[in-house]
Protein backbone atom coordinates (compact mmCIF):
# COMPACT_ATOMS: atom_id res chain seq x y z
CA UNK A 1 0.00 0.00 0.00
CA UNK A 2 1.39 3.35 -0.85
CA UNK A 3 0.73 6.25 1.42
CA UNK A 4 0.51 9.63 0.32
CA UNK A 5 3.68 11.75 0.89
CA UNK A 6 4.82 15.68 0.33
CA UNK A 7 8.22 17.60 0.01
CA UNK A 8 8.73 20.92 1.65
CA UNK A 9 11.19 23.65 2.33
CA UNK A 10 10.24 25.36 5.86
CA UNK A 11 12.36 27.97 8.05
CA UNK A 12 12.69 28.38 11.43
CA UNK A 13 10.25 30.67 13.36
CA UNK A 14 11.40 33.01 16.15
CA UNK A 15 14.24 30.34 17.09
CA UNK A 16 17.15 28.30 15.94
CA UNK A 17 17.89 31.21 12.78
CA UNK A 18 21.24 30.22 12.69
CA UNK A 19 23.23 26.70 13.33
CA UNK A 20 27.00 26.38 12.99
CA UNK A 21 29.03 24.31 10.32
CA UNK A 22 29.76 21.72 13.41
CA UNK A 23 26.12 21.88 14.14
CA UNK A 24 25.32 21.04 10.60
CA UNK A 25 27.63 18.28 10.48
CA UNK A 26 26.67 16.57 13.52
CA UNK A 27 23.18 16.65 12.03
CA UNK A 28 24.30 15.01 8.29
CA UNK A 29 26.21 12.28 9.98
CA UNK A 30 24.89 9.07 9.22
CA UNK A 31 27.63 7.22 11.39
CA UNK A 32 26.79 5.60 14.68
CA UNK A 33 28.30 8.44 16.82
CA UNK A 34 25.95 11.11 14.45
CA UNK A 35 22.47 12.38 14.84
CA UNK A 36 20.89 12.11 11.74
CA UNK A 37 19.56 9.04 12.05
CA UNK A 38 17.81 10.18 15.85
CA UNK A 39 16.81 13.76 13.97
CA UNK A 40 15.10 11.56 11.01
CA UNK A 41 13.20 9.16 13.54
CA UNK A 42 12.10 12.09 15.47
CA UNK A 43 11.18 14.41 12.97
CA UNK A 44 9.12 11.37 10.79
CA UNK A 45 7.09 10.99 14.10
CA UNK A 46 6.09 14.41 14.41
CA UNK A 47 5.15 14.46 10.83
CA UNK A 48 3.30 11.72 11.02
CA UNK A 49 0.41 13.42 14.12
CA UNK A 50 -3.07 12.19 13.64
CA UNK A 51 -2.04 8.81 12.19
CA UNK A 52 -3.73 5.39 13.54
CA UNK A 53 0.36 3.86 14.09
CA UNK A 54 1.92 3.14 16.96
CA UNK A 55 5.18 1.15 16.23
CA UNK A 56 8.23 2.64 15.47
CA UNK A 57 9.05 -0.06 13.00
CA UNK A 58 6.15 -0.12 10.67
CA UNK A 59 6.07 4.14 10.95
CA UNK A 60 10.14 3.73 8.86
CA UNK A 61 8.52 0.92 6.88
CA UNK A 62 5.89 2.43 6.07
CA UNK A 63 8.21 6.33 4.78
CA UNK A 64 11.34 4.47 3.68
CA UNK A 65 11.72 7.32 0.90
CA UNK A 66 11.58 10.24 3.71
CA UNK A 67 14.63 12.37 4.61
CA UNK A 68 15.13 15.40 6.34
CA UNK A 69 18.47 17.82 5.37
CA UNK A 70 19.97 21.05 6.42
CA UNK A 71 20.49 23.71 4.25
CA UNK A 72 22.65 26.76 5.13
CA UNK A 73 21.52 30.02 3.86
CA UNK A 74 23.08 33.34 3.93
CA UNK A 75 20.11 34.63 6.33
CA UNK A 76 19.45 31.73 8.53
CA UNK A 77 18.94 27.65 7.85
CA UNK A 78 16.28 25.60 6.28
CA UNK A 79 15.04 22.16 6.47
CA UNK A 80 14.82 20.37 3.48
CA UNK A 81 12.29 17.46 3.81
CA UNK A 82 11.66 14.65 1.23
CA UNK A 83 8.61 12.54 1.22
CA UNK A 84 7.04 13.04 4.35
CA UNK A 85 3.50 12.06 5.68
CA UNK A 86 1.07 14.02 3.44
CA UNK A 87 -1.61 14.29 6.68
CA UNK A 88 1.12 17.36 7.99
CA UNK A 89 -0.07 19.46 5.50
CA UNK A 90 -2.82 21.42 4.48
CA UNK A 91 -3.15 22.14 0.85
CA UNK A 92 0.77 21.72 0.75
CA UNK A 93 1.16 24.10 3.27
CA UNK A 94 2.99 22.46 7.04
CA UNK A 95 0.19 22.72 9.52
CA UNK A 96 1.72 25.26 11.89
CA UNK A 97 2.06 23.13 15.36
CA UNK A 98 3.73 20.44 13.30
CA UNK A 99 6.14 23.35 12.14
CA UNK A 100 7.07 24.35 15.37
CA UNK A 101 7.13 21.53 16.71
CA UNK A 102 10.02 20.25 14.26
CA UNK A 103 12.06 22.88 15.41
CA UNK A 104 11.60 21.54 19.01
CA UNK A 105 12.92 18.60 17.85
CA UNK A 106 16.20 20.02 16.25
CA UNK A 107 16.91 22.17 19.30
CA UNK A 108 16.74 19.94 21.58
CA UNK A 109 18.80 16.83 19.76
CA UNK A 110 21.91 19.91 19.49
CA UNK A 111 21.01 20.74 22.77
CA UNK A 112 21.16 16.95 24.72
CA UNK A 113 24.07 16.00 22.54
CA UNK A 114 26.21 19.05 23.40
CA UNK A 115 25.35 18.57 26.87
CA UNK A 116 25.67 15.09 27.45
CA UNK A 117 29.39 15.06 25.85
CA UNK A 118 30.35 17.55 28.31
CA UNK A 119 28.62 15.00 31.12
CA UNK A 120 30.52 12.44 29.52
CA UNK A 121 33.84 14.00 30.55
CA UNK A 122 32.96 14.66 34.15
CA UNK A 123 30.59 12.69 36.16
CA UNK A 124 28.17 10.70 33.71
CA UNK A 125 27.02 8.28 36.94
CA UNK A 126 26.25 11.55 39.07
CA UNK A 127 22.63 11.85 40.08
CA UNK A 128 23.34 15.54 40.69
CA UNK A 129 24.63 16.24 36.83
CA UNK A 130 21.42 14.03 35.27
CA UNK A 131 19.07 16.18 36.87
CA UNK A 132 21.52 19.21 35.99
CA UNK A 133 21.09 17.82 32.38
CA UNK A 134 17.04 18.17 32.78
CA UNK A 135 17.34 21.22 34.63
CA UNK A 136 19.51 22.74 31.79
CA UNK A 137 17.12 21.09 28.91
CA UNK A 138 13.50 22.56 30.12
CA UNK A 139 15.41 25.73 30.65
CA UNK A 140 17.06 25.58 26.92
CA UNK A 141 13.15 24.78 25.71
CA UNK A 142 11.70 28.07 27.78
CA UNK A 143 9.94 25.54 30.09
CA UNK A 144 10.46 26.92 33.57
CA UNK A 145 8.94 30.15 34.36
CA UNK A 146 9.87 31.14 37.97
CA UNK A 147 7.12 34.22 38.23
CA UNK A 148 4.74 31.73 37.95
CA UNK A 149 2.64 30.15 40.86
CA UNK A 150 2.69 26.37 41.17
CA UNK A 151 0.07 25.26 38.41
CA UNK A 152 1.39 22.29 36.23
CA UNK A 153 -1.12 19.38 36.04
CA UNK A 154 1.09 16.54 34.72
CA UNK A 155 -1.33 13.88 32.90
CA UNK A 156 -0.58 10.26 32.24
CA UNK A 157 -2.36 7.66 30.66
CA UNK A 158 -2.74 5.21 27.57
CA UNK A 159 -2.77 6.52 23.75
CA UNK A 160 -4.71 2.66 22.87
CA UNK A 161 -7.94 3.80 25.52
CA UNK A 162 -11.58 3.99 24.29
CA UNK A 163 -13.52 7.08 22.96
CA UNK A 164 -15.33 7.21 26.53
CA UNK A 165 -12.48 6.90 28.15
CA UNK A 166 -11.06 9.71 25.78
CA UNK A 167 -14.12 12.07 26.33
CA UNK A 168 -13.31 11.33 30.19
CA UNK A 169 -9.84 12.55 29.57
CA UNK A 170 -11.49 15.59 28.17
CA UNK A 171 -13.81 16.68 30.93
CA UNK A 172 -11.40 16.44 33.40
CA UNK A 173 -8.90 18.70 31.57
CA UNK A 174 -11.72 21.37 31.40
CA UNK A 175 -12.07 21.64 34.62
CA UNK A 176 -8.70 21.96 35.21
CA UNK A 177 -8.91 24.72 32.72
CA UNK A 178 -11.69 26.50 34.47
CA UNK A 179 -9.06 27.01 37.52
CA UNK A 180 -6.40 28.26 35.42
CA UNK A 181 -4.77 25.00 35.70
CA UNK A 182 -1.81 24.05 32.71
CA UNK A 183 -1.06 20.86 31.10
CA UNK A 184 1.63 18.30 31.15
CA UNK A 185 1.31 14.97 29.00
CA UNK A 186 3.41 12.47 27.01
CA UNK A 187 2.06 14.77 24.04
CA UNK A 188 0.72 11.87 22.15
CA UNK A 189 -2.55 10.68 21.60
CA UNK A 190 -5.68 9.31 23.86
CA UNK A 191 -5.14 10.12 27.43
CA UNK A 192 -2.45 12.87 27.07
CA UNK A 193 -4.43 14.60 24.34
CA UNK A 194 -8.27 14.93 25.81
CA UNK A 195 -6.75 16.67 28.69
CA UNK A 196 -5.27 19.50 26.68
CA UNK A 197 -8.08 19.24 24.75
CA UNK A 198 -10.42 19.89 27.30
CA UNK A 199 -8.46 22.72 28.89
CA UNK A 200 -8.43 24.69 25.22
CA UNK A 201 -11.82 24.92 25.92
CA UNK A 202 -12.13 26.08 29.54
CA UNK A 203 -9.04 28.39 28.93
CA UNK A 204 -10.94 30.26 26.09
CA UNK A 205 -13.88 30.18 28.63
CA UNK A 206 -11.57 32.49 30.96
CA UNK A 207 -9.90 33.97 28.25
CA UNK A 208 -6.80 33.03 29.45
CA UNK A 209 -4.48 33.39 25.90
CA UNK A 210 -1.04 32.24 26.87
CA UNK A 211 -2.62 28.55 28.75
CA UNK A 212 0.56 26.00 28.29
CA UNK A 213 0.35 22.84 27.16
CA UNK A 214 3.86 21.09 27.40
CA UNK A 215 4.47 17.85 26.02
CA UNK A 216 7.69 16.04 27.02
CA UNK A 217 8.67 12.57 24.67
CA UNK A 218 12.19 10.98 24.10
CA UNK A 219 13.61 9.65 20.80
CA UNK A 220 12.53 5.75 21.43
CA UNK A 221 8.95 6.55 22.38
CA UNK A 222 8.04 9.34 20.11
CA UNK A 223 7.13 7.14 16.89
CA UNK A 224 4.43 5.28 19.11
CA UNK A 225 3.24 8.84 20.20
CA UNK A 226 3.26 11.64 17.81
CA UNK A 227 3.18 14.56 19.91
CA UNK A 228 -0.48 16.17 19.31
CA UNK A 229 -0.80 19.43 17.50
CA UNK A 230 -2.36 21.16 20.60
CA UNK A 231 0.97 20.73 22.59
CA UNK A 232 2.46 24.46 22.59
CA UNK A 233 5.91 23.40 24.18
CA UNK A 234 6.88 20.50 22.94
CA UNK A 235 10.59 19.04 25.03
CA UNK A 236 12.31 15.97 23.52
CA UNK A 237 14.49 14.28 26.49
CA UNK A 238 17.39 11.87 25.45
CA UNK A 239 15.76 9.12 27.25
CA UNK A 240 12.54 7.56 29.30
CA UNK A 241 14.62 8.45 32.79
CA UNK A 242 15.68 11.89 32.04
CA UNK A 243 11.98 12.27 30.68
CA UNK A 244 10.11 10.82 33.56
CA UNK A 245 12.46 12.65 35.90
CA UNK A 246 11.47 16.14 33.83
CA UNK A 247 7.69 15.13 34.44
CA UNK A 248 7.90 14.86 38.19
CA UNK A 249 11.05 18.02 38.74
CA UNK A 250 8.17 20.39 36.88
CA UNK A 251 4.42 18.89 37.58
CA UNK A 252 2.60 20.25 40.95
CA UNK A 253 0.26 17.35 40.82
CA UNK A 254 -0.02 14.26 38.59
CA UNK A 255 -3.29 12.38 36.78
CA UNK A 256 -2.99 9.23 36.11
CA UNK A 257 -5.92 7.94 33.49
CA UNK A 258 -6.40 4.88 32.23
CA UNK A 259 -3.32 2.88 30.05
CA UNK A 260 -1.59 0.34 29.46
CA UNK A 261 1.89 -1.05 29.99
CA UNK A 262 3.60 2.03 29.66
CA UNK A 263 1.08 3.99 32.44
CA UNK A 264 1.74 0.73 34.61
CA UNK A 265 6.23 1.87 34.10
CA UNK A 266 4.92 5.56 34.91
CA UNK A 267 3.24 4.63 38.09
CA UNK A 268 6.17 2.58 39.55
CA UNK A 269 8.00 5.34 38.71
CA UNK A 270 6.55 8.29 40.63
CA UNK A 271 5.62 5.83 43.78
CA UNK A 272 9.06 4.42 43.86
CA UNK A 273 10.40 8.19 44.45
CA UNK A 274 7.40 8.91 46.69
CA UNK A 275 8.15 5.69 48.80
CA UNK A 276 11.87 7.25 49.39
CA UNK A 277 12.45 8.10 53.14
CA UNK A 278 13.95 11.40 51.87
CA UNK A 279 10.50 11.99 50.01
CA UNK A 280 7.92 11.17 53.17
CA UNK A 281 6.80 14.49 54.21
CA UNK A 282 6.75 16.15 50.37
CA UNK A 283 3.23 16.77 49.19
CA UNK A 284 2.79 15.72 45.69
CA UNK A 285 -0.43 14.89 44.60
CA UNK A 286 -1.22 11.63 42.91
CA UNK A 287 -4.53 10.70 41.29
CA UNK A 288 -5.93 7.81 39.72
CA UNK A 289 -9.23 8.56 37.43
CA UNK A 290 -11.29 7.27 35.00
CA UNK A 291 -14.83 6.98 34.02
CA UNK A 292 -16.93 4.05 35.12
CA UNK A 293 -15.69 1.37 32.71
CA UNK A 294 -12.56 1.98 34.11
CA UNK A 295 -12.82 1.14 37.93
CA UNK A 296 -11.39 -2.59 36.92
CA UNK A 297 -8.47 -0.86 35.66
CA UNK A 298 -7.77 0.50 38.54
CA UNK A 299 -8.51 -1.94 40.65
CA UNK A 300 -6.00 -4.60 39.29
CA UNK A 301 -3.24 -1.54 39.15
CA UNK A 302 -4.44 -1.14 43.33
CA UNK A 303 -4.08 -4.66 44.11
CA UNK A 304 -0.49 -4.96 42.02
CA UNK A 305 0.36 -2.37 43.89
CA UNK A 306 -0.54 -3.64 47.26
CA UNK A 307 0.87 -6.98 46.46
CA UNK A 308 4.15 -6.20 45.48
CA UNK A 309 5.15 -2.60 47.17
CA UNK A 310 2.62 -2.72 50.13
CA UNK A 311 -0.09 -0.89 51.57
CA UNK A 312 2.00 2.04 52.19
CA UNK A 313 2.55 2.92 48.48
CA UNK A 314 -1.03 2.03 48.24
CA UNK A 315 -1.59 5.18 50.91
CA UNK A 316 0.24 7.63 48.41
CA UNK A 317 -2.35 7.96 46.04
CA UNK A 318 -6.17 8.42 45.39
CA UNK A 319 -8.77 6.39 43.18
CA UNK A 320 -11.25 8.82 42.11
CA UNK A 321 -13.91 7.31 39.53
CA UNK A 322 -16.32 9.19 37.15
CA UNK A 323 -16.27 12.25 39.14
CA UNK A 324 -13.79 15.17 37.00
CA UNK A 325 -15.23 17.82 39.36
CA UNK A 326 -14.10 16.13 42.16
CA UNK A 327 -10.71 15.26 40.65
CA UNK A 328 -10.18 19.09 39.54
CA UNK A 329 -11.13 20.22 43.40
CA UNK A 330 -8.67 17.14 44.72
CA UNK A 331 -5.72 18.62 42.38
CA UNK A 332 -6.09 22.21 43.13
CA UNK A 333 -6.22 21.78 46.61
CA UNK A 334 -3.46 19.99 46.73
CA UNK A 335 -1.17 22.39 44.88
CA UNK A 336 -1.94 24.72 47.40
CA UNK A 337 -0.22 22.57 49.83
CA UNK A 338 2.50 21.84 47.43
CA UNK A 339 2.54 26.09 47.27
CA UNK A 340 2.81 26.39 51.03
CA UNK A 341 5.58 23.25 51.38
CA UNK A 342 7.66 25.08 48.38
CA UNK A 343 7.92 28.61 49.87
CA UNK A 344 8.08 27.33 53.35
CA UNK A 345 11.59 25.81 52.39
CA UNK A 346 12.23 28.24 50.00
CA UNK A 347 12.12 25.90 46.82
CA UNK A 348 11.33 26.93 43.40
CA UNK A 349 7.85 26.86 41.94
CA UNK A 350 9.11 26.20 38.56
CA UNK A 351 11.59 23.01 39.44
CA UNK A 352 11.13 20.41 42.30
CA UNK A 353 14.81 21.08 43.34
CA UNK A 354 13.94 18.94 47.09
CA UNK A 355 12.53 15.51 45.77
CA UNK A 356 15.18 12.93 45.95
CA UNK A 357 15.49 10.81 42.79
CA UNK A 358 17.71 7.42 43.54
CA UNK A 359 20.11 6.36 40.75
CA UNK A 360 18.71 3.36 40.24
CA UNK A 361 15.70 5.91 38.60
CA UNK A 362 17.93 8.12 37.14
CA UNK A 363 20.26 5.62 34.72
CA UNK A 364 18.66 4.41 31.68
CA UNK A 365 18.19 0.89 31.41
CA UNK A 366 18.47 -0.69 28.27
CA UNK A 367 16.04 -3.82 27.63
CA UNK A 368 17.77 -6.66 26.51
CA UNK A 369 17.06 -10.51 26.98
CA UNK A 370 20.14 -10.32 29.16
CA UNK A 371 18.88 -7.42 31.63
CA UNK A 372 15.56 -8.67 31.76
CA UNK A 373 16.18 -11.94 33.33
CA UNK A 374 18.41 -10.12 35.82
CA UNK A 375 16.29 -8.08 37.34
CA UNK A 376 15.71 -8.60 41.19
CA UNK A 377 12.59 -9.16 41.50
CA UNK A 378 11.69 -10.10 44.91
CA UNK A 379 10.17 -8.99 47.94
CA UNK A 380 13.88 -8.95 49.86
CA UNK A 381 14.61 -5.02 49.37
CA UNK A 382 13.34 -1.68 49.99
CA UNK A 383 10.12 -1.07 48.37
CA UNK A 384 11.58 2.12 46.68
CA UNK A 385 14.36 -0.45 45.28
CA UNK A 386 11.51 -2.51 44.25
CA UNK A 387 9.26 -0.49 42.61
CA UNK A 388 13.07 0.26 40.39
CA UNK A 389 12.72 -2.69 39.75
CA UNK A 390 9.65 -3.26 38.63
CA UNK A 391 9.57 -0.10 37.00
CA UNK A 392 12.66 -1.76 34.29
CA UNK A 393 10.11 -4.41 34.01
CA UNK A 394 7.37 -2.59 32.57
CA UNK A 395 10.00 -0.81 30.50
CA UNK A 396 11.21 -3.61 28.78
CA UNK A 397 7.50 -4.59 28.02
CA UNK A 398 7.18 -1.31 26.55
CA UNK A 399 10.45 -1.66 23.95
CA UNK A 400 9.02 -5.29 23.01
CA UNK A 401 5.44 -3.93 22.16
CA UNK A 402 6.55 -0.52 20.29
CA UNK A 403 10.09 1.07 20.15
CA UNK A 404 12.07 0.03 16.90
CA UNK A 405 15.05 -1.43 19.08
CA UNK A 406 12.83 -3.27 21.24
CA UNK A 407 11.23 -4.77 18.40
CA UNK A 408 14.19 -6.18 16.07
CA UNK A 409 15.24 -7.80 19.38
CA UNK A 410 12.43 -9.54 20.12
CA UNK A 411 12.24 -10.96 16.66
CA UNK A 412 15.97 -12.12 16.44
CA UNK A 413 16.10 -13.64 20.02
CA UNK A 414 12.66 -14.30 20.80
CA UNK A 415 10.26 -13.04 23.65
CA UNK A 416 11.90 -11.46 27.11
CA UNK A 417 11.79 -13.49 29.95
CA UNK A 418 10.71 -12.38 33.07
CA UNK A 419 11.73 -13.90 36.03
CA UNK A 420 11.48 -13.45 40.28
CA UNK A 421 9.49 -14.51 43.35
CA UNK A 422 6.79 -16.46 42.43
CA UNK A 423 4.07 -14.73 43.88
CA UNK A 424 5.26 -11.59 42.47
CA UNK A 425 5.55 -12.92 39.28
CA UNK A 426 1.86 -14.29 39.23
CA UNK A 427 0.62 -11.02 40.23
CA UNK A 428 2.76 -9.03 37.19
CA UNK A 429 1.17 -12.18 34.88
CA UNK A 430 -2.05 -11.44 36.24
CA UNK A 431 -1.93 -7.76 35.72
CA UNK A 432 -0.50 -8.16 31.98
CA UNK A 433 -2.89 -10.76 31.24
CA UNK A 434 -5.55 -7.84 32.36
CA UNK A 435 -4.02 -5.36 29.82
CA UNK A 436 -4.45 -7.75 26.98
CA UNK A 437 -8.24 -8.86 27.77
CA UNK A 438 -9.13 -5.19 27.59
CA UNK A 439 -7.15 -4.10 24.58
CA UNK A 440 -4.79 -1.54 26.06
CA UNK A 441 -1.48 -3.15 24.68
CA UNK A 442 -2.08 -1.43 21.00
CA UNK A 443 -4.67 0.31 19.48
CA UNK A 444 -8.23 -0.66 18.87
CA UNK A 445 -8.17 -3.23 15.84
CA UNK A 446 -4.57 -4.10 16.11
CA UNK A 447 -3.68 -7.44 16.97
CA UNK A 448 -1.42 -7.82 20.28
CA UNK A 449 1.58 -10.16 20.11
CA UNK A 450 3.46 -10.95 23.79
CA UNK A 451 6.49 -9.74 23.22
CA UNK A 452 7.36 -11.39 26.89
CA UNK A 453 6.97 -14.67 28.82
CA UNK A 454 6.45 -14.42 32.97
CA UNK A 455 8.89 -17.16 34.01
CA UNK A 456 6.91 -18.33 37.12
Amino acid sequence: MEYPVCDALIAPEGSLEVLSRAEVSKLLDTSQTGLHQVFRNCALAVLNCGNNLDDGKILLERYPEFDIQITQRERGIKLDIRAAPASAFVDNKMIKGIHEHLFAVLRDILFTSDEMSVQALSEPDSGKMITDLVFHTLRNADVLQPKLDPNMVVCWGGHSISRSEYDYSKRVGYELGLRALDICTGCGPGAMKGPMKGATIAHAKQRISKGRYLGISEPGIIAAESPNPIVNNLVIMPDIEKRLEAFVRTGHAIIVFPGGVGTAEEILYVLGILLHPDNKDIPFPLIFTGPTEAAGYFSHIHEFIGETLGPDAQQRYQVIIDDPLAVAQAVQAGIRSVREYRKSHSDAYYFNWRLKIAQAFQQPFIPTHETMRALSLHKQQESHALAANLRRAFSGVVAGNVKVQGIAAIEKHGLFEIQGQPDMMASMDNLLSAFVEQNRMKLPGMRYQPCYRIIK
